[in-house]
């Protein structure tokens, strides 16, 4: 059986099978037999991601561990089996018909003839990718993706099948929907649909809403709703009130890992040392929520007497009493605000995200165990408005006020060339030699397209393939730089799809993504490989 074994940053790998069924086969060996140090698996269509704990597995380790493994060949699925109500009216049902020169009648019954299984998820939270259907039922994706698919749309693309969560872009070929939510915040688990699941879609189209056959998707449209980050009313209790909420500020946290079974990925501050160091400085854990604001214009007035710390990016930092009096107040230091008091953030002169903590924490419900708001999937409480009060947690558990322990590191601004280190992999060898070389060699501006989910880059040349063949979807990590077919970098950031289906040639050094999270449009970056790129090799005997 032919496998690779490719690096994927400094705390992952990417193993490569031949096929779906092995890649699930595997899948199946790694969560029956556990091993020491894994975090984390991702399966995709012919990869698995393992992450893992460097200070309790190597790579090279961990491949001899997964060579090892027994791998018997699944008989089939026997996870849960779920039943899908669909009503086959998609806008593609006729053409996809055509297309494999059957009728619809016939198209419904093959989908409806047999059980898929849940291979993977990946794509957006619930998207789960179905496998084992009909043999026939292999299509190609439309030519020019749809701008917005509908929530419960059943699609299909290649040889899988897939129910869209939620209103998304996408370019499956569209053969019905279903009113059964695949995402809801009040089930537990939120996903219907988890790897190793059977599911059998049941046709439904001639029955009635009236009868009770059909769900309405009424529920799943409320428990949708994040159950976090909506005002409080003035209780009396310190807080904070949003007088101005500037270009987006977003409470963040140390993330929610380990739920990539789930379509989830970790999200949580950016600048995760900045984060911690605004904490410490009020006494609080170091995980604790703040606010992660873009840019400056944040406005917050304290009710009641509060510290808050401002890490992050520098810049100006005014304190205004409630007579009017202004001031300026240092960055990364504890600031005692009492009644009335409003702290106000201008735009950074090095950096670009600024993270505010106060002490005792702000009092915001968790989803799926965090308060962060990922963007790509709207899970978490959404950007703050203006009007907004953050109510403040008990200081009893707090630690003393600290003092700075460390100068906090230099940031860049617009123009500045920053470096930042790289791994070579998983996907280097889809590219020239002279591509990869160019990647060192060459400087790539941040462009004005740029958010939590990535970075995307420019540089004079583009970087070309040599491989030129689809990639199947597979596992992507935090730090990764994916390279579309215009040659043009992207860096993801804590809000990136957990699968992508574009090679990725290298990841940046864990050390360096708070530093990448702070580089504003206009800097340049240079990346700086660690190591020639080489497929992970097994422990020597």
């Amino acid at each position: 059986m032919t496998r690779r074994y490719l690096p994927a940053g400094l705390d992952a790998l990417l193993v490569e099978l031949p096929d779906l069924d092995t890649t699930l086969d595997l899948l199946a060996a790694l969560q029956a037999a556990p091993l020491p140090g894994v975090r984390e698996l991702l399966p995709a269509a012919r990869t698995v991601l393992v992450r893992f704990d460097p200070h309790q597995a190597s790579a090279r380790a961990l491949r001899g561990a997964i060579e090892a493994l027994p791998l018997d060949r699944r008989t089939g699925a026997s996870g849960p089996r779920v039943e899908i109500p669909v009503r086959y009216d998609g806008q593609d049902l006729a053409e996809v018909a055509a297309l494999l020169g059957i009728t619809t009648t016939e198209l419904i019954a093959r989908q409806t003839g047999q059980d898929y299984t849940v291979a993977f998820c990946g794509f957006a939270p619930g998207f789960a990718y179905l496998s084992g259907g009909h043999p026939s039922l292999d299509v190609p994706r439309r030519a020019t993706p749809r701008t917005r698919v509908p929530a419960g749309s059943v699609a299909l693309a290649g040889t899988f099948a897939a129910v869209y969560p939620d209103a998304t872009p996408g370019g499956w070929q569209l053969l019905g929907t279903t009113a059964l939510p695949m995402w809801d915040l009040a089930r537990d688990p939120p996903a219907l649909l988890q790897p190793g699941m059977r599911v059998r879609f049941v046709d439904e189209t001639t029955k009635s809403i009236a009868d009770g056959a059909y769900p309405t998707r009424a529920r799943s449209q409320k428990t949708l709703k994040d159950p976090a980050g909506a005002p409080a009313p003035d209780d009396g209790r310190p807080a904070l009130i949003v007088q101005a909420s500037g270009l987006q500020t977003l409470v963040q946290d140390a993330g929610r890992p380990g739920l990539a079974a789930q379509g989830v990925s970790a999200a949580g501050a950016l600048d995760a040392g900045a984060m911690r160091r605004a904490n410490r400085l009020v006494g609080n854990a170091s995980n604790q929520p703040v606010l992660e604001a873009l840019a400056g214009g944040l406005q917050l007035t304290s009710q009641g007497d509060t510290v808050l710390a401002v890490t992050g990016a520098t810049g100006a930092l005014m304190l205004s009493r409630a007579d009017g009096r202004t001031w300026p107040v240092e960055r990364n230091q504890a600031l005692a605000l009492a009644a009335g008091d409003t702290l106000m953030l201008g735009q950074p002169a090095t950096g670009l995200r600024s993270y505010v903590a106060v002490r005792g924490g702000f009092v915001i419900a968790p989803v799926l165990g965090s308060a962060s708001r990922d963007t790509l999937a709207k899970i978490g409480p959404p950007a703050l408005t203006a009007g907004q009060h953050l109510p403040v947690g008990d200081t009893r558990a707090c630690s003393a006020v600290a003092t700075p322990d460390l100068a906090p590191p230099p940031l860049p601004k617009a123009g500045d060339t920053v470096t930042l280190d790289v791994t070579l992999g998983p996907r280097t060898d889809w590219f020239t030699p002279e591509a990869v070389t160019l990647l060192a060699a060459q400087r790539w501006q941040l462009t004005q397209q740029a958010d939590r989910v990535g970075l995307r880059l420019q540089g004079e040349v583009p970087l070309t393939r040599a491989q030129t063949q689809e990639l199947p979807s597979e596992g992507t990590v935090t730090g990764a730089i994916q390279v579309p077919a215009n040659g043009q970098p992207v860096l993801f950031l804590a809000d990136h799809p957990l699968t992508g289906g574009y090679p990725v040639i290298g990841c940046v050094a864990p050390w360096h993504l708070d530093l990448a999270a702070q580089i504003p449009p206009g800097a340049w970056i240079q990346f700086k490989p660690l190591a020639p790129f080489a497929e992970i090799q097994g422990t020597p005997e």
